[in-house]
């Protein structure tokens, strides 16, 4: 019996020194942003040359580490943000409060501020953030607004799935009526209020933060933003020496490199940033093939404490042919390319030549100079000017015989006229033959819709403490110029053309390569506002006031419809608007809160609702449209679930829409829409290493009443006044159900795999109002059938010597769904009759990084 008593102290004392030497400590601690104070959801923590050491933070950034009893080196790490290292000595478990880091940007507090970026729990706004670090995770061979499409009440399909031809919907509103603005600065076209972007292919590489505020939105701006606000934060100088390089490949011919290089913030108060991609491919749709490049570049100067100057200056130069025309869903069943199939392109030479709508170039250099002064500890006057030159257009047909190149618009088939070869390519050797035996010169001519601008911008804004009380105020001036013409680019067989559209020519006048055709104007627009908001914020309490007004001024030129005597200019035709909005929110304890906004808009008629047709006479029927919008949210947050919810409303009125049709033109006024709906999105963290996201949103979009409008012929005489039946039919062109379940998971140390499902439902065709005219046409759209898509993507992040590096693989629509995105409505409101674009099936992508 004393022996194994012996035996049992004797293995209890071996336990305990075993227990002293190899015991462990618990770490505890929060991660925030060193500025705002702003938990570091998923940032990393390990034991230095231990990776295996090692986990991330939950949803409020707090973290727990087992560390071995003794003196190490913690490593805190976190996309867009400096290293931190610390060194500590671990025998008991150890609390290290809260740790700040700092963005490793220069100035981008500054960028913050002045951009409006909305903050949880304060900001009284619905609102999601996308991280670069799921950007590269996640968006791969994506167009750039489809990594939104795990946001609540976003829309974002490639449409004919030309390169850069993505268009988004929020909340059921177009780009015309998002308000994209990039380093605060708004970027939507002044005439028409659409985003291209393919203008913007380069902002993946450079997206510091993206954040989709919906609603009224934080933007002191008098923006147009009916849907919501795209908030785009690109980098700006690093203030670490280095930089990274890419290289990836793709489906269907894809590759793509970039590189990025920084100084870091030198001891002179120097730093420059610059990057540049290329990304070439064929296109996953026939005849889609590409090439663009992008390039960024952010010089900052600390001057002192107080001064800080920062010019930034970034394009994306590209071309892609595209596929301009929908198509009947029985005719892509009986095409050889099924889904894939593109009718607008034929080969010359061997090489694949895209027709009418179906090729585009642009280039679109955005430079601003920026001041910011930290007057003193409680005030700061921010300063940006801004120019954008862009130059570019797209491929069109023109002639008395332009049918014999172009596709039916309606149904997507072939004119009576049109040429095609026995294959079903467009027949340019045809049209080339008939040109070059011509008695009068080419009748049918590739030329190009030029549409470039020239963009001046200020933007000020001076923020001022008072306590608790924060005031702003600042000044938003722009002028825009758009030019717009045809200009010949391809005679295609002939040796000149005649063209009468210009009454300051003579019509017998030999036209050639480089002459302009059919159209020549300018669009000049003037803007000058202001803005005031105050803003109150406490512990519990957040809220605030804004006020903001502006002035469009809008001015025509036509250099061919009118002579000099009777007055290619126009005067300047002005619209006075305002916003009206204000939200608080209540923080009521550290898990639960709750936030109210409300607002009223006053918005101008776009530019090309200003005028009737494409001609200098003034829209007398034009006036401001009002949206009258409101929210009402909860969130509630603990370190493993974050919820939020909100329910919103907005009642859209008088807005105003132009169409023109062949000779006539349709003026049709006082257009009434209502929008409400539930978003609800979900983080859950059960363990370290897993995160799992979910969003369903639901929608009910509808337009309230049956308009008139009348409609004039190409000499703007009446020819009629019709009804466009359109009451309690649902807005289209937007899935107004949309839900999401995602799962990312570190299965081991530096391996992370995770997957997404889309679901998109309760989609309506697009549809045009005058083809509506008859009682019986007050009916819905045809609805596109539910589709939902699984995605999952990898990551393996390793060491080439001393350098960091990480391996990406992504693979989109997994299970190869066939499904339709984009449709427009036919004259049967039924599936017979529409045309429709369907969604991709599957591609893949991988790429290889490497930070030096």
């Amino acid at each position: 019996m004393k022996k194994h008593v012996l035996a049992a102290l004797c293995c209890s004392l071996m336990m305990f020194n075993v227990t002293a030497l190899f015991g462990q400590g618990k770490v505890t601690g929060k991660l925030v942003d060193s500025d705002t104070n702003e938990a570091l959801i998923g940032a990393a923590i390990y034991v230095k040359n231990n990776n295996a050491v090692g986990t991330v933070t939950n949803l409020n950034g707090g973290f727990e580490l087992d560390v071995p009893n003794k003196e190490v080196t913690l490593m805190f790490s976190y996309l867009g943000y400096l290293d931190l290292e610390k060194q500590v000595t671990i025998n008991q478990d150890l609390d290290l409060g809260t740790i700040k880091l700092t963005t490793s940007s220069v100035g981008i507090v500054e960028v913050a501020v002045v951009a409006s970026i909305a903050k949880d729990r304060e900001t009284p706004v619905a609102m999601s953030s996308i991280k670069p670090q799921l950007i590269e995770e996640k968006l791969g061979t994506q167009e750039y607004p489809e990594i939104l499409k795990s946001t609540p009440s976003v829309y974002a399909t490639k449409q004919g799935g030309g390169y850069g031809d993505s268009r988004i919907y929020l909340r059921g509103f177009d780009s015309n009526n998002i308000g994209v603005l990039i380093n605060g600065v708004p970027v939507n076209d002044m005439e028409s209020g659409k985003v291209y972007w393919s203008n913007w292919a380069g902002l993946s590489d450079v997206t510091q933060t993206m954040q989709v505020q919906r609603g009224l939105g934080a933007s002191k701006l008098a923006l147009s933003s009916v849907g919501g606000t795209i908030n785009i934060i690109t980098r700006s100088t690093d203030a670490q020496k280095g930089g990274s390089f890419y290289t990836g490949v793709g489906n269907d011919g894809y590759t793509k490199q970039a590189l990025t290089f920084s100084t870091g913030l030198l001891e002179n108060g120097w730093a420059v940033t610059a990057s540049g991609s290329r990304t070439v491919g064929d296109g996953y749709i026939q005849a889609t093939n590409f090439e663009g490049w992008s390039y960024f570049m952010n010089i900052s100067k600390i001057i002192n404490d107080k001064h800080r100057v920062s010019l930034t200056a970034f394009g994306a130069p590209q071309w892609h042919n595209q596929r301009g025309n929908q198509h009947l869903i029985e005719d892509y069943r009986s095409h050889r390319e099924k889904d894939k199939w593109n009718s607008d392109f034929g080969y010359r030479n061997g090489e694949i030549y895209n027709g009418a709508y179906a090729h585009n170039y642009y280039h679109k250099p955005q430079i601003s100079l920026n001041h910011y002064w930290n007057i003193d500890e409680s005030s700061m006057l921010a300063t940006s000017v801004y120019i954008s030159k862009s130059k570019g257009g797209g491929r069109r047909v023109y002639g008395e015989n332009d049918d014999w190149l172009k596709i039916n618009y309606d149904d997507g088939r072939p004119t009576e006229d049109t040429k095609l070869t026995p294959e079903g390519y467009l027949d340019y050797d045809y049209v080339i033959n008939e040109n070059s035996q011509a008695d009068n010169g080419s009748t049918a001519v590739i030329a190009n819709s030029i549409n470039s601008h020239d963009w001046y911008g200020i933007l000020s804004s001076y923020t001022k403490h008072f306590g608790a009380t924060t005031l702003t105020a600042g000044l938003d001036g722009r002028y825009y110029k758009g030019y717009h013409m045809y200009e010949i680019d391809d005679l295609l067989g002939g040796q000149y053309m005649l063209d009468d559209s210009n009454v300051n020519r003579d019509e017998t006048m030999r036209l050639t390569v480089g002459d302009k055709v059919n159209y020549h104007n300018l669009g000049e627009v003037l803007w000058a506002g202001g803005f005031l908001q105050g803003e109150y914020k406490t512990d519990a309490y957040s809220a605030f006031l804004s006020l903001s007004a502006a002035q469009n001024s809008y001015r025509r030129t036509d250099y061919f419809q009118y002579t000099p005597e009777e007055g290619q200019v126009t005067d300047w035709l002005s619209f006075y608007t305002y916003t009206v909005k204000g939200g608080a929110n209540y923080n009521i304890n550290e898990k639960n809160n709750v936030f109210v906004n409300a607002g009223y808009i006053a918005r101008a008629p776009y530019f090309r609702n200003a005028f009737l047709g494409y001609t200098n006479d003034f829209n007398e029927d034009a006036k401001n449209e009002t949206i009258i919008t409101g929210e009402l949210g909860y969130g509630f947050r603990t370190s493993k679930l974050n919820v939020k919810a909100n329910i919103y409303y907005t009642l859209w009125k008088d807005k105003g829409l132009v169409k023109s049709f062949g000779d006539l033109t349709a003026n049709i006024p006082g257009i009434n829409a209502q929008h409400y709906g539930v978003e609800v999105e979900a983080k859950y963290q059960p363990v370290r290493g897993l995160n799992i996201g979910a969003m369903v949103s639901v929608g009910d979009w509808r337009w309230t009443d049956n308009v008139i409008f009348e409609a004039y012929d190409e000499d703007q005489s009446l020819i009629g006044t019709f009804n466009a039946y359109i009451e309690d039919v649902h807005v289209g062109n937007s899935a107004q159900t949309t839900a999401w379940l995602g799962v990312d998971y570190e299965v081991l140390p530096k391996l992370k795999l995770g997957a997404d499902l889309n679901f998109f439902g309760d989609n309506y065709s697009d549809f045009d109002p005058t083809n509506r005219t008859s009682e019986e046409d007050q009916v819905d759209a045809w609805q596109l059938p539910d589709a939902t898509i699984l995605d999952i993507n990898a990551n393996y992040k390793f060491k080439i010597g001393s350098l960091d590096a990480t391996v990406y693989g992504r693979i989109h629509n997994l299970l190869d769904t066939e499904y339709i995105t984009d449709a427009t409505d036919g004259t049967s409101h039924e599936v017979s009759t529409a045309t429709v674009y369907y969604g991709f099936g599957t591609t893949w992508s991988t790429g290889l990084k490497v930070k030096f």
